[in-house]
Order: C-alpha cells, then sequence, then structure tokens
C-alpha cells in the first residue's frame, strides 16, 4: 500500500515542483528554481580579470571571480578576513610573507586582513571570494 501511495504521490510532487517558475533562492541574484546559471556566464570573456557581487547576506559578500590564463587580480589588500575558493581552472595565491598556493578546482586558501595578496590565472579560472 504504502508503495503505491509513493507512486501516486511522485508524479504529483513533481508537477507542483514545475510550476514554481518564479520561487525566489535566498538573497542570490538573478535564481530562481528554473533560472539558475553558472558563474562564468556574469563575466565578459574577453576581460582578463572580473569580479561580480553574486550574494549579498547581512553579514558578508560571496563574489564570482574570473581570472583568465596569464590573468592577474593586482597586489591588493582585504580589510576583513576572506576565504577564496576556486570552482574552475588553476590559480596562483600569493602574499606579502612568501606564502604561495596553486589553487584548483574545489582548493581554497583563507586570506589574512591588511596583508598584500594578489592571484594569477595559470588557466581561465572561475573563483569565489567569500567575506
Amino acid at each position: 500500500m504504502k508503495k503505491i501511495l509513493f507512486f501516486i504521490a511522485l508524479p504529483l510532487f513533481m508537477a507542483s515542483c514545475a510550476t514554481k517558475k518564479s520561487t525566489t533562492i535566498g538573497n542570490f541574484q538573478n535564481l530562481t528554481t528554473r533560472n539558475m546559471t553558472n558563474i562564468s556566464s556574469m563575466h565578459e570573456p574577453t576581460k582578463a580579470v572580473s569580479a561580480k557581487p553574486l550574494f549579498k547576506g547581512q553579514e558578508g559578500t560571496v563574489n564570482a571571480l574570473q581570472i583568465q590564463k596569464d590573468g592577474l587580480l593586482d597586489k591588493h589588500v582585504t580589510k576583513v578576513p576572506a576565504l577564496l575558493v576556486c570552482v574552475a581552472g588553476e590559480v596562483v595565491f600569493e602574499n606579502e610573507k612568501g606564502f604561495k598556493q596553486t589553487l584548483t578546482n574545489g582548493d581554497y586558501v583563507n586570506i589574512e586582513p591588511m596583508v598584500t595578496h594578489w592571484v594569477k590565472g595559470i588557466q581561465d579560472s572561475q573563483l569565489l571570494l567569500i567575506k
């Protein structure tokens, strides 16, 4: 009996989900249940380095970064702790303390506040900067 109810309820549930075309997911910009995009589509393909806001919460932000092969995100500092996550590609993160780390798919690095750092693209890359 439970199996029969499951097979009756499943198609009804799926049909109700398919009609929710404009439900917003959290505070994400331009995301709905049927309107999800890839972060790479946020950036112009001709720009060596690009940063676009992806999410702004009450306590922090997430920026989508694109760094193309041989592109350089110049030296800069952050005032707050940050996390850099490599979603796709390969980059090298370096800071003024002599720390150097290669990031590939799924790798991340903690960025210290008030420490000068920079990022170089080894391959075309997509990253998330979480502050």
